[in-house]
């Protein structure tokens, strides 16, 4: 199985031209390129007779913060004619744009909206490019490794002005120490589902 999948690597890289690294990991091949080459190398992709990967399955970003080019945007591709899949990254950092793969797979379009609202990876010349899962007045992308738990803002219902309200999030204390005998401060003393088998020691 290895083995026809580095041949399948090896005529990509040669016939693409637009590869910069061909590996085989967790029994799937992974091709690297650069921003520059990913249109071109997803286009031979989908086109080419020994290929055909024509469904665009997923598009994903992984962040790696301590890295120069901090995020890698991956693509996963599906070929049902010759039943297999594939798996493209491409490195890029905050401010470096991706060029869109929107024009060569449909699907992408929705994928690269999630990655960009999540990650904040910017795809060039996008038909749409705007946030698709959080809300519009959202600070940040969430699934940035630096991004606090908490978020930014906190969005409540106002009873009294009838409408919902964005608020800076207000941490009472830096931490909490739990009292588990009781969910309130203080220490009520009452046994626990099981101690009463627990025998004392004499």
């Amino acid at each position: 199985m290895d083995d026809g999948m580095k041949e399948l690597g090896d005529h990509i890289a040669a016939a693409s031209g637009a590869t910069t690294g061909v590996s085989v990991r967790l029994g799937e091949l992974m091709l690297e390129t650069t921003p520059d080459k990913v249109v071109a190398l997803l286009t031979f992709l989908r086109d080419d007779p020994k290929c055909l990967f024509k469904q665009l399955v997923d598009v994903c970003g992984v962040d790696w913060p301590e890295r120069e080019k901090r995020f890698d945007v991956v693509y996963n591709l599906l070929s049902l004619a010759k039943n297999q899949r594939i798996r493209v990254k491409v490195a890029t950092d905050e401010t470096t744009p991706v060029p869109s793969a929107a024009a060569v797979y449909s699907s992408a379009s929705w994928f690269e909206r999630e990655t960009y609202d999540l990650y904040g990876v910017w795809f060039a010349d996008h038909p749409d490019l705007r946030r698709i899962l959080t809300d519009y007045g959202f600070e940040g992308h969430p699934m940035r490794k630096d991004f606090p738990l908490t978020g930014f803002v906190e969005v409540r219902w106002d009873d009294v002005q009838k409408r919902v309200v964005y608020e800076p999030v207000k941490l009472t204390q830096e931490f909490r120490k739990f009292d588990f005998l009781s969910p309130w401060e203080g220490g009520i003393e009452r046994m626990l589902p099981g101690d009463e088998k627990a025998t004392k020691a004499s």
